[in-house]
């Protein structure tokens, strides 16, 4: 789906903009609030959130790599699309770093 509306993995600007991101929730039927959040703590992330995490500069221009948060029925993990993890599925929120996120909402 991404690929046919112009949007490529090898595209940089993947990690450092947020507009892709939001064309894609929006062609799902979901919704992503229109600011960023920073990150306060794993508690007080909404059920579904966009998160910012590997916050780097690179030139003095920000990159990250996007996961995304869900907690179902009081259970959180992360959805992690990195290749070289064993599970998709995280819950190892100590070694991530979120820096910010983007509450998402389900508008189908």
């Amino acid at each position: 789906m991404a690929n046919s509306m112009g949007i490529f993995a090898e595209d940089r600007s993947l990690w450092s903009e947020t507009l892709y991101v939001r064309k894609l929730l929006e062609r799902v039927g979901m919704k992503a609030d229109p600011g960023e959040a920073p990150f306060q703590s794993w508690e007080a992330l909404p059920d579904l959130a966009l998160l910012a995490i590997k916050y780097h500069l690179e030139k003095g221009h920000p990159f990250w790599h996007w996961v995304v948060f869900v907690r179902e029925n009081a259970q959180p993990f992360v959805l992690d699309s990195k290749m070289g993890l064993r599970s998709h599925l995280r819950t190892d929120f100590g070694r991530m770093r979120p820096q910010w996120y983007i509450r998402v909402i389900d508008g189908r």
